[in-house]
């Protein structure tokens, strides 16, 4: 299948935001998915420098879009990719859910200023961290209202509970891991007063890091925001069609207990989709291991290596869903 790229960029108070817009080798107009990645230093195709591969799930699942008609249009936030560098200095101190918000803002606006694009068919895509950028933008009276959005990987818990839930399944392991996980909760609650986190010498690097990296200036007041946000309360004043996505080979977000809890954020009539594809990873590649086989690192290590694909099953019901809300027929679709 052909496609055409389009390499664009635009223009974030001093800095730029740099993305792709992807549609089909057809004639318009096409509905459009607006993409947003999930945590750290992910770029517009969902790979990372600190994981090993460029086969990234975000380039995989745009290609997926423009064989059904779709165009997408997927960008890096400013501190990740290629241009990090050059932002960063403009970006100290700066990066928050605000700033989250107007780029994906910036992004719908973007896709929408192509003739080819549809306005009236927007949808927003955001993978783990990204659903909640989506669900910011939603609820902040946006320009370019959304047809309907899609949320995959989302935590259904604040964030900084589904991380402490990650610790303490490595801490159970431990012969002092209660201690441990005690000095991890003074150190973040220090942390999310306001105060250095201050982390005991005793904890183990990997932990020390990680409590390092949120009191990083570029990561502020990015950091404490994220720690107690919680899409599972953001859904609650949602009024578009949702599409909740969790794979059951996920070990970053449990598709039992974050599933259930988004389940229930939503009332009687709401439009919500929720599916949780057996096979699929965080990043909704197929995984032949069973989940109990995978450990954190080991499947991180797998998301974006050379001979790793989409899950077929995710894939399917991503595309139903999109199929049935851009309704009338999308033009350019193949089977």
């Amino acid at each position: 299948m052909e496609f055409h790229t389009d390499e664009i960029d635009w223009e974030l108070g001093e800095t730029r935001v740099h993305g792709t817009l992807l549609t089909p080798a057809a004639s318009g107009p096409f509905p459009v998915v607006v993409m947003v990645a999930g945590s750290g230093p992910t770029d517009r195709d969902w790979n990372s420098p600190l994981l090993p591969g460029s086969n990234g799930s975000g380039r995989l699942i745009a290609e997926a879009l423009a064989t059904r008609g779709f165009a997408s249009l997927r960008y890096d936030k400013r501190v990740a990719g290629p241009h990090a560098r050059e932002n960063l200095p403009h970006l100290l101190g700066r990066v928050s859910m605000a700033s989250h918000r107007e780029e994906f803002a910036g992004a719908v606006a973007a896709a929408v200023s192509r003739s080819y694009i549809r306005r009236d068919r927007v949808f927003g895509l955001g993978h783990s961290e990204g659903a909640l950028h989506v669900l910011n933008y939603v609820l902040n009276d946006p320009q370019v209202p959304l047809r309907g959005i899609i949320l995959l990987a989302p935590p259904g818990r604040p964030v900084g509970a589904v991380a402490r839930a990650q610790l303490a399944r490595q801490a159970a392991a431990l012969p002092d891991g209660e201690h441990l996980l005690a000095l991890y909760d003074e150190a973040v609650d220090r942390f999310l007063a306001g105060y250095p986190a201050n982390p005991d010498p005793s904890l183990p690097d990997g932990v020390r890091q990680l409590l390092s990296s949120l009191e990083a200036p570029a990561n502020l007041p990015f950091a404490r925001e994220l720690w107690s946000a919680d899409a599972a309360v953001l859904l609650r004043s949602v009024r578009l069609p949702v599409l909740i996505m969790i794979g059951q080979k996920d070990i970053q977000v449990d598709w039992e207990e974050d599933g259930q809890r988004l389940a229930q954020a939503f009332g009687d009539g709401a439009n919500a989709t929720l599916a949780f594809p057996p096979n699929a990873n965080h990043v909704f590649k197929h995984e032949r291991r069973s989940r109990t086989e995978l450990t954190a690192a080991d499947a991180a290590r797998g998301y974006n290596v050379a001979d790793t694909t989409l899950d077929a099953e995710s894939v399917r019901i991503l595309m139903d869903w999109l199929v049935q809300h851009a309704s009338p027929p999308i033009s350019g679709a193949t089977g």
